[in-house]
């Protein structure tokens, strides 16, 4: 371990045995579970928010590298949160440092980010690794960029957690009013077998939905027949109980 990295020292002092049988039953770390072999310190995401909030502005890339390849879940996660921090943050970072907080600099640091989150996505593999980190900063990096990446993710990811980064990314264009590209990306994934794409499938159109209400409908009411039943529960979860019962029963707006 290195001795300068702060992060992995501090989330270390913070295990705690006692949590570690229910983090694995929770995250489903059994055979042939989709956490199968992951490894936990016993750590509540509470706990690594405030570790990370004490020293993400000393944490370095190195240190992130060291940490997103640990074996501990937790470890990860906080590698990610610094992560999200930095690039959320960037003149505040390279304060830190001690360098020029200029434009140009400050887009450096936050391309480096996206950079890291995209070459260790192999790293990011449970929902909360992903649902934590990708929005903040892989959806709002393409705020204004072109978008392609996340459908290759949707069509072609090596997993169903690049997958998901595909549709979860898109949070960050809900949250700006931006609903194209995840009625696009959920058709993309409308059929797919895994439950945890489904779920958060439904959970983003949902979300779509609280912005225009109408448009998840007219979405859902030439799908909500063959969609996996789990998607749609999510989907209209905030929906009239009336018009919920509705579809669930197969027969559409009332």
């Amino acid at each position: 371990m290195s001795k300068t990295n702060m992060l992995l020292q501090n989330m270390l002092l913070c295990r705690d045995e006692s949590q570690v049988a229910g983090l694995m039953r929770f995250f489903k770390t059994g055979p042939g579970q989709y956490g199968e072999g992951d490894k936990f310190l016993g750590i509540k995401v509470p706990v690594t928010r405030e570790v990370v909030k004490e020293c993400w502005k000393e944490v370095s890339f190195e240190n992130l590298e060291e940490c997103i390849l640990s074996d501990y879940h937790e470890v990860r996660l906080a590698a990610l949160l610094c992560l999200v921090e930095i690039f959320s943050h960037p003149q505040k970072a390279l304060s830190a440092v001690g360098l020029d907080g200029n434009v140009d600099v400050k887009d450096a640091l936050r391309k480096r980010c996206v950079d890291f989150y995209l070459a260790h996505t192999d790293r990011i593999n449970n929902w909360d690794l992903v649902d934590l980190s990708c929005y903040n900063l892989l959806g709002a990096w393409l705020l204004d960029k072109d978008r392609t990446l996340l459908y290759d993710l949707a069509k072609s990811g090596k997993n169903i957690w690049e997958q998901r980064i595909g549709i979860v990314s898109t949070m960050a264009f809900i949250r700006k009013g931006q609903l194209d590209d995840t009625f696009a990306i959920a058709e993309i994934l409308l059929n797919h077998p895994h439950d945890l794409i489904q779920k958060a499938v439904g959970w983003l159109l949902r979300e779509a939905g609280k912005r225009d209400e109408k448009r998840l409908m007219k979405f859902l009411d030439t799908r909500y027949r063959t969609m996996p039943r789990i998607m749609l529960r999510y989907a209209i979860e905030k929906f009239p109980e009336p018009i919920r019962r509705s579809y669930l029963k197969g027969d559409g707006v009332l």
